[in-house]
């Protein structure tokens, strides 16, 4: 397995948010041909959205078209250049597995669901990744379109832990640390955004298999939110756990989780240990995956700054839009 360190400086990176794409000059019409493209013909700064959209049920709605929307930028409406109401273009996904004691019981679970899951959804143009953490981070399995080799990488994740003596919890307390183990969740999901995501094209997702506890990492939350939406990657946060671990007393990462799967346009969905709602929440990703609508647009304001730029998409009909809060307006790379 090839062993991920954790990078301690944080540097200004390339918003992959801010695409560089080639068109005409930025003012010149867009041919209805080009509609569907998501690059144009010169240098002007292009910010890609991939999206959902659901009515007030979650329920995705398909095959709307282009004048349903309007885009924002700081609050500012902005001119849509392209649109795609059914974008086939190639995924790039990370499944990101947590391997502390905390995942034990739920660990074969996750692994059996989870090829399952990358069988189905993969197409020839798509490339995987995986990813575990418990005390490091280990890329276990590097770019592949093959299931089977993302299988074989699942399952060859193990649990990270000391052993502890007695049941799990019990004793008044809270399961200690040495039991624990470490959980470097935040650092992980900085490294897999950074070093994995950041330079390549199209979609990009992430899909955290946690109990949303970190313990360890050298970075923060609002580190790892920020390098996912710098490298324009949408994070799904499965959140498992075997509750009998915790003694009773709970786990509290459900809200960093949710934030930076918000955050990032994705969803946190909470399974517990309940195979069933596993398995119902990798269909719902997949749906949702397969159902993203694409625009992209110019913005108005033409500062290369490093500012983040807030981000919204209405509708006409008032539907609920799931997608990134914002972008990082960074000057590309020479």
């Amino acid at each position: 397995m090839k062993r991920i360190r954790p990078t301690l400086s944080l540097m200004l990176f390339l918003a992959a948010l801010v695409g560089i794409a080639a068109a005409q000059a930025d003012d010149q019409p867009v041919n209805q041909d080009d509609q569907n493209l998501p690059t144009f013909k010169s240098n002007v700064n292009v910010v890609n959205l991939f999206f959902n959209v659901k009515d007030k049920h979650g329920t995705l709605i398909p095959n709307l078209t282009k004048d349903e929307f309007q885009v924002f930028e700081d609050g500012k409406p902005q001119t849509i250049k392209y649109f795609n109401a059914n974008t086939d273009l190639p995924l790039t996904l990370g499944i990101l597995i947590d391997t502390s004691g905390s995942q034990r019981m739920v660990l074969p679970m996750e692994q059996d669901i989870g090829a399952a899951f990358l069988a189905e959804v993969l197409q020839k143009k798509d490339l995987a990744f995986v990813i575990n953490f418990d005390l490091d981070a280990d890329l276990v399995q590097d770019f592949t379109n093959s299931a089977h080799q993302l299988r074989v990488a699942l399952n060859k994740v193990k649990i990270n832990a000391p052993p502890c003596g007695g049941a799990p919890g019990l004793g008044g307390g809270p399961l200690p640390s040495s039991c624990r183990g470490g959980t470097v969740l935040y650092d992980a999901i900085y490294l897999a955004a950074e070093e994995k995501l950041k330079n390549e094209v199209g979609r990009k997702a992430m899909i955290v298999l946690t109990d949303g506890e970190d313990e360890g990492s050298r970075l923060k939350i609002h580190d790892a939110i920020e390098s996912a939406q710098k490298a324009d990657a949408i994070v799904y946060v499965l959140l498992i756990a075997d509750r009998g671990f915790y003694g009773g007393f709970g786990y509290s990462g459900d809200h960093e989780m949710k934030k930076l799967a918000q955050e990032t346009g994705g969803r946190m969905i909470e399974v517990g240990n309940n195979e069933k709602k596993v398995k119902e929440a990798f269909d719902q990703i997949a749906a949702e995956m397969r159902s993203q609508y694409n625009i992209g647009y110019t913005p108005t304001n033409r500062a290369l700054d490093g500012s983040f730029r807030k981000l919204e998409i209405r509708t006409k009909e008032g539907y609920k839009i799931q997608t990134r809060a914002g972008y990082y307006a960074q000057k590309p790379k020479s």
